[in-house]
């Protein structure tokens, strides 16, 4: 087993994912700048909460990756509330959206490769 993988594994008190738990994870990430676009970045957090609360019950590697993305989401979405209230649309506002759905996009296909990213914010919002 890959050395990531067995960290991972740890983590999550699980054996290595199966390929449709990577997916599921990987969709957990990915969801956020599907949502952040759809939402123009307001309610990013979406994707990775209906993903926790549809499938966290039948994996915890699922869990585990829809709890970073919804943390790290969460965070990124007070960021840009708080940017566009004080002025509609500000570059730094803009600026933390595209890095918010860079981050997701890495975050996801490491999750696809059956590893676990840790996001450059991890605040633990979501226990």
């Amino acid at each position: 087993m890959h050395q990531q993988q067995r960290a991972d594994s740890f983590i999550t008190g699980s054996p290595a994912p199966t390929a449709e738990e990577r997916t599921w994870g990987m969709l957990a990430h990915l969801s956020a700048p599907v949502a952040a676009v759809l939402t123009v970045s307001t309610l990013s957090f979406l994707g990775p909460l209906l993903v926790l609360a549809f499938k966290s019950k039948e994996s915890a590697w699922v869990e585990a990756h829809a709890k970073r993305a919804l943390n790290f989401h969460l965070v990124v979405c007070a960021v840009v509330w708080a940017f566009l209230a004080t002025c509609f649309l500000s570059p730094v506002g803009v600026g933390v959206a595209l890095l918010g759905a860079l981050f997701s996009v890495v975050a996801g296909l490491r999750a696809n490769e059956g590893s676990v990213y840790r996001y450059p914010i991890d605040v633990k919002i979501v226990k």
